[in-house]
């Protein structure tokens, strides 16, 4: 029998019980992001200085700043790509409305139709 905290195959998982790493746009790449410059800072002041604690607490820091940071990056980009879509989607839907008629900028206009305007 399944106990309460085995995952199910397609269950998302969550980050500290709120983060929602699977459905949250720009979670994923955030946590590997920390990850890695947690590895790497954690790993260099080692190297450096031989201090296991004080590397430890480097690896935490560069872990939350390295993930923060690239979590407002992802999604400053995320907000721009949606505002361009929806400036692209609303010039395809007035590009259908205003296509064939006077208010078309694409439409030559002769010169009849100048001197009307």
């Amino acid at each position: 029998m399944a106990g309460e905290g085995d995952s199910e195959p397609g269950k998302s998982f969550k980050l500290l019980g709120f983060l929602d790493v699977k459905n949250v746009p720009c979670s994923r790449e955030s946590v590997l992001y920390g990850s890695l410059g947690s590895l790497v800072m954690g790993l260099g002041h080692f190297l450096a200085t031989s201090r296991v604690r004080r590397s430890c607490d480097v690896a935490v820091g560069g872990f939350i700043c390295t993930m923060l940071g690239y979590w407002f990056y992802c999604r400053y980009n995320l907000a721009q790509q949606r505002i361009r879509q929806r400036m692209l989607k609303e010039g395809m839907k007035n590009r259908v409305l205003f296509e064939g008629s006077y208010l078309d900028p694409e439409r030559e206009q002769t010169g009849s139709e100048r001197s009307d305007s």
